[in-house]
């Protein structure tokens, strides 16, 4: 093959590795907890969006569980209060809620986990939040999520 096609060959394959670095975020979640960002925002020419989730404490998921839950702002706290009952076993998610968004395992220190889902589920002008629905966790875990 001669140089001249190989160039934008590599050049393409150069250009959507770094487009689809800008689908996804890793966001890190500890034994304090603590996210690491507190906010998240998706790229509208995406047409999915990763979230890969970190757990770099050392308590397990029993104790000090971490999961992300993407809703719209306005039900976040009913989402997180109806979570309580939905148990360990879903995740601390009512299954099969069509308020949540997307949501990740419920994971614990040393674990990861990762959600993907549409991005057509976001709407431009809405106000979106990320939390964690272990139980008591909203209240300071949590970030916004805006669509861009």
């Amino acid at each position: 093959m001669k140089m001249k096609y190989l160039i934008p060959i590599l050049f393409s394959a150069f250009t959507m590795q770094v487009l689809a670095d800008d689908c996804s975020v890793t966001v890190d979640s500890n034994d304090a907890m603590k996210f690491d960002k507190d906010q998240i925002v998706v790229d509208k020419s995406c047409k999915e969006f990763t979230i890969n989730l970190t757990h770099s404490g050392k308590l397990a998921k029993n104790v000090m569980g971490h999961n992300i839950v993407i809703t719209r702002t306005e039900d976040a706290r009913p989402v997180a209060n109806d979570a309580i009952a939905a148990g360990l076993d879903n995740h601390y998610v009512k299954p099969e809620d069509e308020r949540v968004i997307a949501f990740t395992d419920i994971i614990g220190g040393g674990e990861k986990t990762s959600v993907t889902f549409s991005v057509d589920k976001l709407k431009a002008g809405e106000d979106y939040t990320f939390f964690c629905s272990f139980p008591g966790h909203i209240a300071l875990m949590k970030g916004a999520v805006s669509l861009k």
